[in-house]
């Protein structure tokens, strides 16, 4: 009993906060895998650094930070064309649904993730941040709804409020 109820406001306080399962990563990490890009660019195969700018972008997407998401963005978006494998394309439109999603574009990460869905139809992964932002979108569409509703019942207020003074 005691865990459903945590559970519930569990629940609860993840409407309102807007929590998810897709995990942060640190300024510590992003800078580990900076330097490994660096070190990877000094005369390593092309798959070793294509395999550290792909950890680097992951990390960038999950960062806390704006400005990281953003430079992951731009990276990925910039590689896309290179993508040699469906493999790694799913990877990269996966990718840049979830640095998207952290920069609150959810219309555009939804298109994304369902780009990486036609390739793997039942990753999980996808399908999971799929539902999150499925989950973001209509919570922002009822909260906005309850703005809307909080403001003209506070203009019909004031309307009334003016009106019985005027009388």
């Amino acid at each position: 009993m005691d865990a459903k109820i945590g559970k519930f406001f569990e629940s609860i306080g993840d409407f309102f906060t807007g929590g998810d399962q897709i995990p942060w990563c640190d300024s510590d990490i992003v800078a580990g895998c900076e330097r490994e890009v660096a070190e990877a660019e000094k005369g390593s195969s092309d798959e070793l650094k294509s395999e550290c700018i792909m950890r680097l972008s992951w990390a960038l997407v999950h960062s806390k930070r704006p400005e990281d998401v953003q430079r992951g963005i731009a990276m990925l978006e910039a590689s896309l064309g290179g993508s040699s494998s469906p493999l790694q394309m799913r990877e990269k439109l996966y990718l840049l649904a979830v640095g998207y999603y952290r920069s609150g574009d959810y219309p555009r990460s939804r298109q994304l993730v369902d780009r990486s869905l036609e390739i793997a139809p039942d990753w999980r992964q996808a399908l999971t941040l799929k539902k999150t932002i499925e989950e973001k979108i209509t919570k922002d569409g009822v909260i906005g709804i309850g703005i809307a509703a909080t403001a003209v019942g506070v203009l019909v207020g004031g309307i009334a409020a003016a009106l019985a003074r005027k009388n």
